[in-house]
């Protein structure tokens, strides 16, 4: 994980850890930090989310189901199908993205 970010240049780096911190503070302490499809991700049980640095933004995956549950708390932000982009030279929505990890994990509980 830490070679991943160590290779993504500033301001992007910033913000990346700032998303990394962000969903950590919510996910079980059982969650791992994991590599998957060549980018970071928390796995607790399942995965829970991705995310990803790009030259002008961050990305997040939270899954598709996740984005369709928080559509209208997202508007202000890219999304796609399974991604929410967020600008890296603008303030994280760290409280938004802690609502997206933890709606992950009802999910995941629920599929038990």
């Amino acid at each position: 994980m830490d070679e991943y970010l160590a290779a993504v240049p500033e301001p992007a780096r910033s913000t990346l850890n700032k998303v990394r911190a962000a969903i950590g503070s919510v996910v079980p302490a059982e969650t791992t930090e994991v590599i998957s499809y060549g980018i970071p991700a928390f796995r607790y049980k399942r995965m829970v989310m991705w995310y990803a640095a790009f030259s002008d933004h961050c990305s997040v995956f939270p899954t598709a189901s996740v984005i369709a549950k928080l559509r209208d708390e997202l508007k202000s932000y890219r999304i796609s199908k399974g991604t929410v982009q967020f600008p890296v030279d603008q303030p994280i929505p760290a409280t938004l993205l802690k609502r997206m990890a933890r709606a992950r994990l009802v999910e995941i509980e629920g599929k038990k």
